[in-house]
């Protein structure tokens, strides 16, 4: 997981890494300028709405396409000149999976496993069990959650080094959602890089070490979720015993105040909250609640063309 330089010191061995990627579509559509890498042992979160620029990533990480500029690597091999000896130690989910509609479930796994030559098949079959897979059904017949199911048993089963997953809980229902989670998280915890587009910020938030967003085909922020869940806005409703103290308390105190109605308080509080705390006991408080930011809310703010309030992510560049 880690290399060592010249100097004795140790750094983090980038397994996943893109430069200047460029694939111009026209009018605007394509990715332009993409540079970020994934880090062994990492898990990657890219967000972005439909057509950002998510997928053309990813099919130029799965040597599908050919870059305009730039270059794509995995292992330190080129994605596209390299495909073939890239995709032994690759898992890959794709968006919209196609498959063989007239096989069952079984015989599916059995021919994606022959094309791998797998010999070993204890961990796709724990994986069946663990999504709760009905192998011998046919896949016309399966439902668009069942298919979900069989893409990812597809995509882990040879025990691959990276992961690079499209949308991967689409279709799933809360439960199956939990345990792709689970899975993720256990995937780390074994050193896989993974690389993972999703809609669901509760899902990256959960199971990603770290977030990018793409806007217009253009990388425009990256963080870690430790440094976002730290910075998270909270939102404090502070309800005191008459109006008189809110508006004391209103104006007595430095705090990022939203509003005072009555004898309530809304305020802003970012990153620690013991001074807050502290302040409240010099009053009576009859009841507190609160709100706290999200990443959805964090990517929100890009795409509504606001900057987040406070240090939430590196800005990159203002995109109209």
């Amino acid at each position: 997981m880690y290399s060592a330089n010249l100097e004795g010191d140790f750094q983090l061995k980038s397994i996943i890494k893109i430069s200047g990627l460029t694939k111009d579509y026209g009018n605007h559509k394509g990715i332009f300028d993409l540079t970020f890498s994934v880090d062994e042992g990492e898990v990657f979160g890219y967000l972005g709405p439909n057509g950002a620029g998510k997928t053309t990533t990813i099919r130029h990480l799965m040597g599908f396409l050919k870059p305009d500029r730039g270059y794509s690597q995995i292992f330190g091999m080129d994605t596209w000149e390299k495909r073939s000896d890239i995709m032994k130690d690759l898992g890959y989910l794709p968006g919209e999976i196609a498959f063989f509609d007239r096989m069952t479930g079984w015989e599916f796994l059995n021919f994606m496993g022959e094309m791998r030559g797998m010999t070993d098949t204890k961990l796709r079959d724990k994986l069946i069990d663990f999504f709760q897979l009905d192998t011998g059904a046919k896949i016309r017949k399966m439902s668009k959650g069942m298919k979900q199911k069989l893409g990812i048993i597809c995509a882990f089963m040879h025990d691959p080094k990276v992961l690079i997953l499209d949308e991967p809980t689409g279709g799933l229902d809360p439960l199956m959602q939990k345990n792709f989670a689970e899975l993720i998280l256990q995937e780390k915890s074994r050193g896989k890089t993974i690389l993972m587009s999703s809609h669901s910020f509760g899902e990256i938030e959960k199971t990603c070490d770290r977030v990018g967003i793409i806007k217009n085909g253009k990388l425009i922020a990256t963080e870690n979720i430790h440094d976002i869940k730290e910075k998270k806005r909270k939102i404090f409703i502070v309800t005191f015993d008459n109006a008189t103290t809110a508006d004391n308390f209103a104006k007595s105190n430095d705090f990022e105040i939203i509003g005072v109605k009555s004898n309530t308080v809304k305020l802003n509080v970012t990153g620690n909250v013991t001074k807050f705390i502290r302040a409240l006991n010099k009053y009576a408080v009859i009841d507190l609640d609160t709100e706290s930011s999200s990443l959805e809310d964090i990517f929100m703010h890009y795409y509504g063309g606001i900057k987040p309030e406070g240090p939430q992510f590196t800005w990159k560049e203002d995109i109209e």
